[in-house]
């Protein structure tokens, strides 16, 4: 599996995937000829009917951009009195009310709700930190401290220094309060000294250093990264990936490894993490839904491409045998065609 993520030259000079940021790469998209109003009554008359139409309920809210399902919502409590989520949460259940619910709320305010599910109740459950704090832009990670800040009243930041401790705690901080370096020019000098340094700090030493790994991997910019992971093979004869692996165990190498997994390549870091939530016992369907539903308008065509490659089936087949009924019918819609 590691050659995947070993092709350093050919990364060096790829686009950073957040061109795909404009959404050119998802697989939802604004309908045309959209009026909230007509979807609104149509969502009404799904729910209010004698058994609710999941089928009107799944067409609808998969083929809107999240843009429009906030205007059908306003549409909706217009029209109603009621909110649209406390209809879907009062009509509908498990796994398949928790995906209409992610796909009427807004990008930011979803990703804050999971990082608080992760957060609260027994246990922190860090890999979905791990997994919203390494894939997201400084830019999505504002965005949910303002809606943390306004729902909880309170700092995320100093959420997670109290729910989270040791190293794993310093590299979250960093990367929680936005502070990756966003220059996007790379600097090929500071990128030998920063492989020099994450040598020494690791394979050279007696114990490895984590602070110097947490400082360089949580701060620099995404082409500066990958320029330095080609420096530090020419170094080390190792990827960093490998050292990490090798020097450092735990949570904090797990959310080591998924930094440098995202900063080569966002799409193939989702196509892991989907096929790991399905294969074998039992499916995590709440993972499924985070990544479904969050790429949906950014790479999800691109993380369907890197799951064909790397698995040699497509990302719909492998939804279709393994999810089914209303949940499996609705986010085989969010995943678009079979590839």
């Amino acid at each position: 599996m590691g050659s995947l993520w070993d092709d350093l030259e050919g990364l060096v000079n790829s686009p950073v995937s957040s061109s795909a940021q404009n959404g050119h790469r998802g697989t939802i998209k604004p309908k045309a000829n959209f009026d909230a109003k007509e979807d609104a009554a149509a969502l009404k008359e799904a729910i209010e009917g004698f058994g609710t139409n999941e089928k009107v309920l799944i067409e609808i809210l998969t083929q809107r951009s999240n843009a429009q399902r906030q205007l059908i919502c306003k549409a909706y409590e217009k029209e109603t009195g009621r909110t649209l989520e406390k209809d879907l949460k009062g009509d509908t259940g498990g796994d398949f009310e928790d995906l209409l619910v992610a796909l009427i709320t807004p990008p930011a305010a979803f990703d804050c709700h999971e990082v608080i599910r992760a957060m609260k109740g027994a246990g922190t459950k860090e890999k979905i930190l791990i997994e919203i704090f390494a894939s997201r832009t400084n830019q999505q990670i504002r965005a949910i401290q303002e809606v943390f800040l306004k729902e909880e009243e309170k700092k995320l930041t100093d959420e997670l220094e109290s729910d989270v401790s040791g190293d794993l705690s310093k590299a979250l901080l960093i990367l929680a309060g936005a502070e990756r370096d966003e220059d996007n020019s790379v600097n090929v000098e500071k990128a030998k000294q920063d492989a020099e340094t994450l040598y020494k700090a690791g394979e050279k030493k007696w114990g490895t250093d984590e602070s110097k790994f947490i400082e360089i991997l949580c701060r620099r910019s995404i082409p500066q990264l990958r320029q330095t992971f080609f420096e530090y093979l020419n170094i080390s004869g190792k990827t960093l990936q490998q050292s990490i692996e090798g020097e450092m165990s735990g949570e904090l190498e797990e959310l080591l490894v998924a930094i440098v997994k995202c900063a080569k390549s966002l799409p193939v870091y989702f196509a892991e993490l989907l096929h790991e939530s399905m294969k074998g016992g039992g499916t995590h369907e709440s993972t499924l839904t985070r990544i479904l539903v969050s790429r949906s308008e950014i790479d999800l065509l691109d993380i369907r491409a890197e799951f064909k490659k790397l698995y040699e089936e497509s990302l719909f087949s492998a939804l279709d045998s393994d999810v089914g009924g209303e949940y499996g019918d609705c986010i085989k819609a969010i995943c678009g065609g079979d590839d």
